[in-house]
């Protein structure tokens, strides 16, 4: 897992706080309004949500930080449907970046992802010339 860079909040003034914690006091409720859209939160942000508002609403300074997830690269070929020594070529072409810890191969989960989007983009774009192609020999 990569540490992805941390973000650090002051506490809250005292009166922001209070009025925080009261909020917070015996609610699980909380909805989130991004561009005038009402967004209710899952289980798992909200409690992150309200962890971090509590954490605030005691003052105290807040950082919030997110780790990325890196695979294995047995893990990686597996989520891409495709064999681990042909995801091993492919990092050694640089066609996926890889990350080492010690000699171990380590790959990002959104490497991964940006890889099978951009095989779907290919496919795709094959089937619409050989549609084209069709058509044109179709035509008289």
């Amino acid at each position: 897992m990569a540490l992805i860079a941390p973000r650090a909040t002051a506490g809250l003034p005292p009166d922001d706080a209070r009025n925080l914690a009261r909020s917070l006091q015996d609610s699980n409720d909380i909805t989130v309004f991004v561009d005038g859209t009402v967004h209710r939160l899952p289980n798992e942000a909200r409690d992150a949500v309200v962890d971090l508002l509590a954490r605030l609403s005691r003052g105290e300074t807040v950082t919030v930080s997110s780790v990325e997830e890196m695979l294995t690269t047995s893990q990686a070929a597996e989520l891409a449907g495709i064999s681990h020594t042909y995801l091993r070529n492919m990092t050694d072409r640089g066609e996926i970046p890889v990350e080492y810890r010690g000699t171990h191969r380590r790959i990002r989960q959104a490497a991964i992802m940006a890889w099978l989007e951009k095989q779907k983009k290919k496919q795709a774009d094959a089937e619409e010339a050989d549609s084209h192609a069709e058509e044109n020999d179709a035509t008289p």
